[in-house]
Order: structure tokens, then C-alpha cells, then sequence
């Protein structure tokens, strides 16, 4: 269960940081709302997926290196993102950077707006891309019947 909790976190939190991102993650330099409490709030809720896709097929110890994993290769493209950010907009992301954290939220930060301009189809988009940790479950599900019945063996268990 805990799993499928994170798999709504991450599908929820994909969708309410693409409301102020969606479609402008460059041509705009976005500080407010879940970008004002963490720098990458779109991985940042892809780390909870990856975990809860993990901890289907039974196993934290499987939830936290499919966490990890993900960690590792959003770091790489962030890494990217935040050259190609710099190079864009200097002193002022550079200040961004040293107060906001990378991946990890600090809600005393938080900034908002009093209106958004959201763009729906990329809202939409980023919902129906996060739906697809949802496979996991019914995935999971089969793997598992599939060896209760004998069709193939269970190779290893981890807590």
C-alpha cells in the first residue's frame, strides 16, 4: 500500500508542479510554487513513483534502489538543465541555486502567485506520462500470480 501511495504522490505532484511549469521549463525562469520550495519538484515526485514502483512487487529494500536509480539519472540531466539555465539567465539563477535545494523541499521557502496562466494540454500531458507508474500495480500483480501457479520461479526475496 505504501507503494500505491507513492505512485498518487508522485502522479499528483507531477501534475500540481507541471500547473506552473508546463511548457516553459526554459523559455521561463519559474520561482513560485513547488519551484520556490525545491528546484526539480517534476523529479523530485518521480522519486516517489520510482520508490512506489519498486515496492510493488513487495520489497522496500526494491522501492528504495529503483529511488536511488532514479536519483541518479535525473542528477545527470539536472546537471544539464542547470548549465543551460545558468547560461540563460546569469546572476539571477545562480542567486536561485544557492537559495532554493536541488531535490529535497524546504517549505519556508514557499512563494506564490496570484494568478497562474496554465496550459492545459501540457498539464494534461504530464498527467497521463505519470499515469504510467500506475503499470506497476497490475504488473506486479501478474508477476506474482504467474508464480504462485509455478510459470516461473521466484529467483530472490528481499525485505
Amino acid at each position: 500500500w505504501l507503494g500505491i501511495v507513492l505512485i498518487v504522490s508522485c502522479i499528483l505532484g507531477r501534475t500540481w508542479a507541471s500547473l506552473y511549469i508546463g511548457g516553459r521549463k526554459i523559455e521561463e525562469f519559474v520561482q513560485t510554487g513547488p519551484y520556490s520550495v525545491m528546484r526539480n519538484p517534476l523529479y523530485f515526485f518521480s522519486f516517489l513513483g520510482a520508490a512506489g514502483v519498486g515496492m510493488q512487487v513487495g520489497s522496500m529494500v526494491l522501492g528504495l534502489i529503483c529511488a536511488a536509480l532514479a536519483v541518479l539519472v535525473f542528477y545527470v540531466v539536472v546537471r544539464q538543465e542547470e548549465q543551460v539555465l545558468t547560461e540563460r539567465y546569469g546572476q539571477p539563477y545562480h542567486n536561485y541555486l544557492a537559495r532554493v535545494p536541488r531535490f529535497l523541499p524546504k517549505p519556508s521557502l514557499w512563494r506564490d502567485e496570484p494568478t497562474l496562466t496554465i496550459r492545459p494540454p501540457r498539464v494534461l500531458m504530464t498527467f497521463a506520462d505519470a499515469l504510467v507508474f500506475l503499470l506497476a500495480v497490475p504488473l506486479a500483480e501478474f508477476f506474482e500470480h504467474l508464480q504462485e501457479t509455478g510459470v516461473i520461479p521466484v529467483l530472490l526475496r528481499l525485505p
